[in-house]
């Protein structure tokens, strides 16, 4: 097989939308559908299959753990944006890729599934992270499925023990760099950063006895059970870092959802949400790379030299007098994100260490 460097290859609303059509959208939300399917009713503590290469995989997820330990925070207690410290974190791990992987990878796709996984824990310049890097990580995951790598029979430790790893690698991540949300609108509603862990979460809780949608405004229930389950670690995380007291007022969407009476419409719900509100949207996929063993032919492999220093492309308008309707020559109107810098509520909360009148408030609480 020649394996390929991903590139961006989405500009347009009509490459989304020949996307949204392809074979490559189709691998990857079946392998996302698959996962939610293997972990229904299953805590992370179950015990589950855990091969080899599985094994590997969480080993390096743990050496890149320590390699947070080992980079600190640059002194900069005056800023709430992102530390620059996280771009040697950053380097460190795209330095050491073919290191941390060469006993898991085929040597000759190793640059291939690099890009993804790299870019899997946030934007190196812009010191910030949203969905679009999670879904590098998932990325990388079909990756290894289509080489082998990982099989079907893996699927729960997939989601149980790797992405579980994951999530607490960028959750320490978050804290240490104060990483941005990619977007001035965080997840739509949920978690700053993160979707799939509600997802994933909400099938983990699928059919459970007594746990309901709205046991999430219950502390104890949230505090004694968020070990087991993904989506009552979501609602800590966020109850532990925001300002404000009430998910009504800082999470309004995930306040609305606990009215659901069971947790089967929820878990339908978050798999609509994500393909429209994540895989749907062109802020965050013109990011998304394509490759040989995530292939999509349509767009344009010049996507990534037509991003402006936000990572986004930007429409202009066409000074052709033929160009009667005043359309955009190519891509999008500014986007919300596009120049707002967003403070990280992490950074805020952290400020609680230091100031005893307690953390100032930001606008996007």
């Amino acid at each position: 097989m020649s394996f390929k460097v991903p590139v961006k290859r989405i500009i347009t609303k009509e490459h989304l939308d020949d996307f949204t059509n392809s074979t490559a959208y189709d691998d990857y939300t079946n392998y996302i559908l698959r996962l939610n399917d293997a972990v229904k009713n299953t805590k992370i503590s179950a015990d589950v299959n855990v091969s080899e290469n599985v094994e590997g995989i969480l080993k390096v997820l743990t050496t890149l753990s320590k390699w947070v330990d080992e980079i600190p925070p640059t002194e900069n207690a005056k800023s709430r944006f992102g530390n620059p410290a996280f771009r040697d974190f950053y380097d460190k791990v795209e330095k050491n890729f073919d290191d941390l992987f060469c006993d898991i990878l085929p040597e000759a796709a190793l640059k291939e599934v690099s890009v993804y996984f790299i870019e899997s824990f946030g934007n190196r310049r812009r010191i910030d992270y949203g969905t679009g890097h999670e879904a590098n990580f998932m990325a990388y995951l079909l990756c290894l499925e289509k080489l082998n790598v990982l099989t079907k029979e893996d699927d729960q430790a997939v989601v149980l023990r790797i992405f579980v790893a994951y999530i607490s690698l960028m959750r320490k991540l978050q804290f240490e760099y104060w990483l941005e949300p990619a977007g001035s609108h965080g997840v739509w509603g949920l978690d700053d950063y993160h979707f799939l862990p509600f997802l994933f979460g909400s099938s983990q809780l699928f059919d459970h006895k007594y746990i309901r949608p709205k046991s999430i405004h219950d502390q104890e229930v949230v505090d004694e059970f968020s070990k087991d389950y993904m989506y009552l670690a979501c609602i800590q995380f966020i109850n532990a870092v925001k300002t404000t007291a009430s998910l009504r007022w800082h999470s309004p969407m995930l306040d609305d959802i606990s009215a659901c009476k069971v947790w089967t419409k929820v878990n339908q719900g978050m798999i609509k949400m994500y393909k429209a509100e994540v895989l749907g949207k062109l802020p965050i996929m013109q990011h998304f790379m394509f490759g040989s063993l995530i292939y999509f032919e349509g767009g344009t492999e010049q996507a990534a030299d037509s991003h402006d220093d936000c990572g986004h492309v930007h429409a202009s308008p066409t000074a052709s007098a033929g160009n009667k309707e005043g359309v955009f020559a190519l891509g999008q109107e500014y986007p919300d994100c596009c120049g707002i810098p967003v403070p990280s509520a992490i950074a805020a909360a952290g400020l609680k260490n230091h100031e005893k009148a307690g953390p100032r408030p930001i606008p996007f609480d």
